[in-house]
């Protein structure tokens, strides 16, 4: 036994030092494959985050669409011509000329806990509206007062508790400084993951960018300097969901009483000459009602001064008008403002990040509702969101009626006849459709 136990003993330390290279070079490679499998591994199949930087102040509750159409899906959704087509829901039923909307949900949707979309789980709520679950798969609203663009308002996604929804993405993580989000962190299915950082303004926005915070900038006004920069990508969108104008203050004698004053403000601007994509009405240009025959305003500085004549005089000697804007539209209302010297008429030109109190002129970006339901822009009871302070018994009717009708000719009718009469009467100077930058790293 002790013999056979010494010749084991030789023969393995002869081939020892026989094989001594080889088998240094094979602990030495398995030294490798383990820290590689155990470190490095992970890190290469880890999936890549994607740092995405947005301007803008934002609670949990009115998060940018760009974020809360990747986390959830409404009962409806709005397609590119502006109509309400199905999405959670497989069915649309409206009665009594839009004063009751049933909704029947799909059998193949789950909340990213796992648990199945019912009626209980469904929790939109609305001011004078009784909601009531048929039954697990059928909820009812019945609204006070007929409303015919209801099918739009619930395409706002849905939440089931905080922000747990059915979409592609899901919220792993969320950092709030006080009330407003700082950094939200969504994940699919495939482990991929995208984090939004939000910026209070631009400047911080790029000034992120530059300093390596965030890999890619989505809807950027102004993207100075970054366009001359090699280690960015630019890509320019034309937001047709969107327009450049300028709201007349119509509360103000002087632009509220002359409404050639106000048409020839408009004439006298090259709008061809501020920015490619012009604008010539406040309805979506893809929309289903939109109105391609309405007055263009199109540039014409004599016929402009030509109105300027049935403008009273007095009225016109000491006119000044006040031009107040926001920080990235500066440019424009300093062009503008040169095309209104140009036939006679005196502006100052004032900056402001807020709405201000008071101002004749006010240049702005507005966000076109999906919907061609512009009650809330337009008519005369809304205080707080006319901010033309506009004021006209035939446009508060279409508005109305556009409101209570339901079938979609008819409701086509009305929003054409708004836009005609609307700008005719010139309460705003459409302008142009923004443009937007995605900037990416390269």
């Amino acid at each position: 036994m002790l013999a056979t136990l010494r010749f084991w003993f030789r023969l393995t330390i002869a081939f020892i030092v026989r094989f001594r290279g080889i088998l240094f070079m094979g602990v030495v490679f398995g030294f490798f494959i383990f820290i590689g499998l155990t470190f490095l591994f992970p890190l290469l199949t880890q999936s890549k985050t994607e740092y995405i930087g947005m301007t803008g102040r934002y609670t949990t509750e009115d998060l940018p669409e760009e974020v809360i159409r990747l986390i959830g899906n409404g009962l409806t959704k709005i397609d590119k011509d502006g109509k309400v087509v199905l999405d959670l829901a497989k069915e649309i039923e409206e009665k009594e000329k839009g004063k009751i909307w049933i909704f029947r949900l799909r059998d193949d949707i789950y909340w990213h806990d796992g648990t199945k979309v019912d009626s209980k789980t469904i929790n939109y709520s609305f001011p004078d509206v009784t909601v009531t679950k048929l039954d697990e798969k059928t909820i009812m609203f019945e609204l006070k007062n007929p409303f015919s663009a209801f099918g739009s308002v619930v395409s706002r996604p849905i939440f089931s508790r905080g922000l747990l929804g059915t979409g592609e993405w899901r919220v792993k993580k969320l950092t709030t400084n006080g009330a407003y989000v700082e950094r939200i962190t969504l994940q699919n299915n495939q482990k991929q993951k995208k984090e939004f950082r939000f910026f209070p303004n631009e400047e911080r926005t790029k000034f992120a960018f530059k300093y390596g915070q965030i890999d890619y900038i989505l809807d950027l006004i102004n993207p100075s300097p970054l366009e001359k920069w090699n280690t960015a990508v630019l890509t320019a969108d034309i937001r047709k969901d969107r327009f450049v104008g300028i709201f007349l203050n119509n509360s103000d004698p002087t632009i509220g009483d002359n409404k050639s004053l106000r048409q020839a403000l408009s004439y006298a601007i090259d709008k061809d000459g501020l920015m490619e994509e012009r604008v010539i009405s406040p309805i979506h240009p893809d929309s289903w009602v939109y109105n391609p025959q309405v007055k263009r305003y199109d540039y014409d500085p004599e016929h402009a001064r030509e109105l300027l004549r049935d403008v009273p005089k007095g009225i016109l000697d000491g006119l000044n008008i006040q031009l107040v804007t926001i920080p990235v539209l500066l440019e424009t209302a300093e062009k503008v403002a040169k095309y209104w010297e140009e036939i006679g008429v005196k502006s100052i030109v004032k900056v402001s990040s807020n709405l201000p109190d008071e101002y004749q002129a006010l240049l702005v970006i507005y966000d076109i509702p999906k919907d061609p339901d512009q009650y809330s822009i337009w008519h005369s009871t809304q205080s707080e969101t006319n901010i033309s302070k506009y004021s006209n018994p035939r446009i508060d009717k279409l508005l109305e009626d556009g409101r209570l009708e339901t079938d979609e000719q008819q409701r086509k009718k009305i929003y054409l006849d708004f836009q005609r009469f609307l700008l005719e009467d010139a309460p705003v100077i459409m302008l142009y459709h923004p443009v937007s930058y995605q900037v990416e790293r390269k």
